[in-house]
Formats: structure tokens, C-alpha cells, sequence
């Protein structure tokens, strides 16, 4: 569970809950289903123009990730591969087949496994590379969907407003019923607002971070199986490998 986006998420819309509350007008006020159709329903009908329809079918998933992603653990990352480091550099190559079951890791358990196998190290390097860009092109997917949903939900909004101002403006019989019917008008840009600023665009933005997280641990596992493949000596390979995350983060040895 991500803590960070939780309640990032329940903060910004008990901030806004509780303005509502403390305003003069009344909570039903701020509730208007047509306007909630228009804006979510046309941001969401004129994203799916945008997209193949596997991409939206996917959007819920994508969305929990936003919640539910596990922080990577680089420096555990780093210390599995040292350690298979020192088998190999003790015991030979072959050797690591032995302790493919206590790797969970998938990519770090398929890089070895081809080191294990034999495979040329422009194969290994190039195979894995390969599944770092595909997995890559599946989260710009992702967030390409999250940025157009938080582009188009405003407009969307302010179609709506423009609606109900029309259909206000046809009919200006009653004088009294003006302010009413000019708050329904509004409330279509309120909800864009929302929707694009409180989920949609902070969505997007965290599905970056943990992209470039996760991208960044993929590219630990490439230089870490090519470093072992290649025999070169642990403390090496745990020297080249802390470079990836900032001197404070590392072992207190390592910085100093």
C-alpha cells in the first residue's frame, strides 16, 4: 500500500468535503447528476477515441496501482546479486542454478538463468533490455490514458457550463431563478476541476515516479547479471551497483 497517495487522496478531498461544509450553501448544492454524465462520461468517451479499447478495459487496475504498488527494495535487489556474485565467483556459474529458488525476483531470475544456460552476453544483455522497453511502453500507456482523461475532463466541464447557461438564457421569464440556474451552470466546471486536479493528473504524475523507480531497478538487474556474467568481483559489482541511489540511502561502509 502506497501511504503517500492515500492520503494525499483522502486529504485533498476532505479538504474540499469540509470547505462545502462550512459554506453557507447547503452540501446538495454541490450535487448534480446530469452534470457528473457530462463530465466524466464525455472525458471517458472522448478518451476511448484516443485509445485501442484493451487500454480502457485495463484503466481500473492501472488506477490501484496508483495505491497499491509495493516500493521496490533496491538495496535488497543489490545485496541478492552480490550474493549470487560471490557463489559464482567461489563456485563457478553453474553454481547459481543450485539457488534459482531463492530468487524471487522474475528479471533477476531471468538473467541468470541464461548466464546459467550459456548465452552469449550480447544475447543476455540485449533479451533483458528488450523487456525493460516493453514494460517501459506499457506504463507510458498507462499514464498516456491518466493525461488525456485529466486534459479533457475540464473541457468537459466547461462544455457543461456553457450548456447550462444556454438553456438559462432561453428561459428568463422567472428573474428569481437566475442565481439558481447560474450555480447548476457552474458546478459542470467544478466537477472538471476536480476530477482532472484531485485524480486524474496526480494519477498520471505517480504512475511517472513509479516508472522511473521501477525502471531504475531493472536497470540495477541488467548491470548486475552482465557484471556477474562477465566474473567480475563482487565488491565490484556492490560498488558499481550503490551509484544508482543516493550516498545517504546506502550501507553506512559503502558511503563512508
Amino acid at each position: 500500500m502506497d501511504i503517500s497517495s492515500l492520503v494525499g487522496f483522502l486529504l485533498a478531498f476532505g479538504l474540499i468535503l469540509g470547505s462545502m461544509l462550512m459554506g453557507s450553501a447547503p452540501l446538495s448544492a454541490f450535487i448534480d447528476i446530469p452534470s457528473g454524465m457530462v463530465v466524466i462520461g464525455g472525458a471517458v468517451a472522448a478518451t476511448m477515441m484516443c485509445f485501442p479499447l484493451k487500454n480502457m478495459i485495463g484503466m481500473p487496475g492501472v488506477m490501484m496501482k496508483v495505491f497499491l504498488t509495493k516500493p521496490v527494495g533496491v538495496k535488497e535487489i543489490i545485496e541478492q546479486i552480490v550474493s549470487l556474485a560471490e557463489t559464482a565467483r567461489r563456485d563457478g556459474l553453474l553454481a547459481l542454478e543450485g539457488r534459482m529458488d531463492e530468487v524471487s525476483n522474475p528479471f533477476i531470475k531471468l538473467g541468470i538463468q541464461m548466464a546459467v544456460d550459456g548465452t552469449r552476453p550480447e544475447v543476455i544483455e540485449d533479451i533483458m533490455r528488450t523487456e525493460i522497453d516493453a514494460i517501459s511502453g506499457r506504463h507510458r500507456d498507462g499514464k498516456a490514458v491518466m493525461d488525456q482523461l485529466g486534459r479533457f475532463a475540464p473541457a468537459y466541464g466547461m462544455i457543461g457550463t456553457l450548456m447550462g447557461l444556454i438553456m438559462m438564457l432561453s428561459d428568463m421569464s422567472d428573474p428569481s431563478g437566475i442565481g439558481a440556474g447560474m450555480a447548476v451552470a457552474l458546478i459542470t466546471t467544478l466537477y472538471g476541476a476536480i476530477v482532472s486536479n484531485a485524480i486524474f493528473m496526480p494519477f498520471a504524475e505517480k504512475l511517472a515516479i513509479n516508472n522511473k523507480v521501477e525502471l531504475n531497478s531493472l536497470e540495477i538487474i541488467v548491470r548486475g547479471v552482465m557484471a556477474i556474467q562477465s566474473g567480475e568481483n563482487p565488491r565490484v559489482i556492490e560498488q558499481k551497483l550503490y551509484t544508482f541511489i543516493p550516498a545517504k540511502q546506502r550501507p553506512q561502509e559503502e558511503a563512508a
